[in-house]
């Protein structure tokens, strides 16, 4: 089953330290998640939930994001110099109506 293993961003997963998280999904995130894990086990061979994926999924993420390699090693007040300099180049955006 190596090949389908081969389609998937995602490989084996590593064992890691955890902490608890709780977070808030859709219906429709939650339901693909669910289907990603179930084939995710079945490429790997090793029964994983959608709980036990996001951890990775997100890492998986961060690491691909060249933003946040470029930026999270910067010291906060050199970002908010970059802020600071970046929204004087932009237009600001018109105020949003309140509504009540």
């Amino acid at each position: 089953m190596r090949n389908s293993a081969s389609r998937l961003r995602l490989g084996p997963l590593p064992k890691t330290e955890t902490v608890k998280l709780t977070v808030t999904l859709s219906v429709e995130l939650k339901t693909m998640l669910d289907r990603y894990a179930d084939l995710h086990s079945q490429a790997w061979s090793e029964l994983v939930d959608a709980s036990t994926l996001v951890p990775h999924m997100l890492a998986a993420f961060m690491e691909r994001d060249r933003g946040f390699k470029v930026l999270r090693n910067v010291p906060e007040a050199v970002r908010e110099t970059l802020r600071g300099s970046s929204s004087e180049a932009r237009p600001s955006s018109p105020a949003k109506p309140e509504v009540t």
